[in-house]
């Protein structure tokens, strides 16, 4: 009975033993690089074992090679994540990174490094083993083997997994980044104002205080580079090297998105300048809008990069953000229409801010162009908002692209003005035309143009250079103010609605008549005293 309860323990045993027992597997990317760094552990070291991954390399070489590609991923700290590691023996990568039967580790971190079905089996690659020795290199300097040597016996004991020296050389670190960062911060402020004025050769207040924020975050991601360069020298365990350079990686986007959207406020305020010296208002309209697309497609790449840290791909956002956005733009049609009116608006330029408009049975001023709508203030100060996509298909009638204002009106003159007047009132309204400051002197009508139900019409036509409406109402008081002064000197008197009555009982009764002077030299002295208004 003790032997058959012997033989069972043993059998148990054994079975156990042989469940927990890894074989070297080389039949997918999987269980290849499971095998490579499975065998180098400290508690299953064996690098004949992890060598066989290694292809066209043997013996102590393909050793070398195996353990060096190890203690590469653990300087970067770069811990592979076998659930998401492909089991199929087939697999094909179709990333774009590396066509083909191949499997890349890392591929924003360390493209190169990736493993490839030969004959059957998943080696690493021949381009990943020619490069070993290099990327080795760039990762540990040629002083990590000799610190190692110096290092006292008392300097390897561990405190919370982590050698004594290994917090020395982390106190170091931090120390040198400190004293770096003080050196770097006015020699970068420096450079940043040089590069500035050679750009753009001029300077403000404005661009000098975002050059200041911009200087900050520089500094600390060159600072960040050092440290991530003399990180690896001190070997940390992979855990703790994960951890570290997970934060650091972090901090470095959060620092990239900040020095870019500080870049975009250096570049909006140069714009901004640059748009309050043209003519052209629509571009100081520009600014706000140009301001929050660059910092949504910032802010957009930069989390983009973010999930990339935590192992999501990007391609999977953004296939995964086209379905939302056509669910989105589905149900916000007009939204999507407004905003491509507001594109094509800044593409044609159909008119400025400030401008006097027509557009339906909207007349009035602009005054802004939204990523929505563009805002018209009328005559009355009425505000009205017209979707841009509306107003982007409309006929528009932009009376401050005009050239001259032009301004025809009738001046009615008593019927009983005799014709030597009449011709004189003319010549002398043309005079006022020709010499006026505010209209051309090329280009206007004074003529007796027919006979009214009251009045004997005289036609003015005449084109005002103000383009400002308010500036032509002026010129128009200006220009009324003359005539009158003329008709008032020459004597005639402006007609207006009348009914004449005629009683023929009465012969010896005479009809009112005024008491016209048709005296030629006094008319033509008249006309040379009209002076330049």
């Amino acid at each position: 009975m003790k032997k058959i309860t012997l033989f069972f323990l043993l059998l148990s045993s054994m079975l156990l033993y042989s469940q927990k027992e890894v074989k070297v597997d080389l039949s997918n990317p999987n269980s290849a690089i499971y095998t490579h760094l499975y065998f180098l552990q400290s508690d299953s070291y064996e690098p004949v074992k992890a060598a066989t991954t290694i292809y066209g390399f043997q013996g102590e070489e393909a050793e070398e090679i195996a353990i060096k590609l190890k203690k590469i991923l653990d300087g970067k700290g770069l811990k592979v994540d076998f659930s998401k590691v492909p089991t199929n023996t087939m697999y094909s990568d179709t990333t774009g990174y590396k066509i083909g039967n191949r499997y890349v580790l890392f591929p924003y971190q360390m493209p190169e490094i990736y493993v490839e079905r030969v004959g059957g089996n998943w080696y690493y690659s021949s381009e990943t083993t020619s490069q070993v020795n290099n990327l080795y290199k760039s990762i540990y300097p040629w002083h990590t083997e000799k610190l190692l040597q110096i290092i006292p016996e008392i300097g390897h004991s561990k405190i919370l997994n982590i050698e004594l020296w290994q917090y020395l050389g982390l106190l170091i670190l931090v120390i040198l980044c400190f004293i770096l960062f003080f050196l770097l911060k006015k020699i970068v402020l420096y450079i940043l104002r040089k590069i500035q004025l050679w750009i753009v050769h001029k300077s403000n207040a404005k661009i000098d205080v975002a050059l200041k924020k911009l200087t900050r975050p520089i500094v600390l991601l060159i600072v960040i580079w050092f440290l991530k360069t003399l990180l690896p020298s001190l070997m940390l365990d992979l855990d703790v090297n994960t951890v570290i350079f997970l934060v650091l990686n972090i901090m470095v986007t959060v620092f990239w998105i900040y020095v870019f959207l500080k870049l975009v406020k250096v570049i909006m305020s140069v714009y901004e300048e640059f748009a309050e010296s043209t003519h052209n208002k629509l571009d100081d309209q520009l600014v706000p809008i140009l301001n929050n697309f660059l910092t949504g497609i910032v802010i957009f790449v930069g989390f983009l990069k973010m999930l990339t840290l935590f192992g999501i791909k990007p391609v999977t956002v953004i296939a995964g953000a086209s379905i939302g956005g056509i669910a989105v733009a589905l149900a916000s049609q007009d939204t999507v229409k407004n905003l491509i009116g507001t594109i094509m608006i800044f593409i044609d330029k159909p008119f400025h801010i400030g401008d006097w408009i027509e557009a339906g049975e909207v007349v009035g001023t602009v005054e802004t162009v939204g990523f929505r709508s563009t805002t018209v203030r009328a005559a009355d100060t009425s505000v009205y908002q017209i979707p841009n996509s509306t107003l982007s298909e409309m006929v528009v009638n932009n009376k401050g692209l005009r050239a001259y204002r032009r301004y025809t009106t009738n001046l009615g003159l008593r019927y009983d003005t005799p014709p030597e007047l009449i011709d004189a009132f003319v010549d002398g309204v043309r005079k006022i035309i020709k010499l006026h400051s505010a209209t051309r002197d090329d280009a206007f009508n004074v003529e007796f143009s027919g006979f009214g139900d009251s009045s004997l019409l005289i036609l003015v036509n005449v084109y005002f250079t103000a383009l400002d409406w308010n500036k032509e109402q002026a010129s128009k008081h200006s220009l009324h103010i003359a005539i009158l002064k003329l008709a008032k000197e020459i004597g005639v008197d402006f007609a207006f609605p009348s009914t004449t009555v005629m009683i023929e009982q009465f012969p010896e009764k005479k009809g009112l008549e005024l008491p016209y002077n048709i005296d030629e030299k006094r008319i033509q002295e008249i006309i040379n005293n009209i002076s330049k208004k």
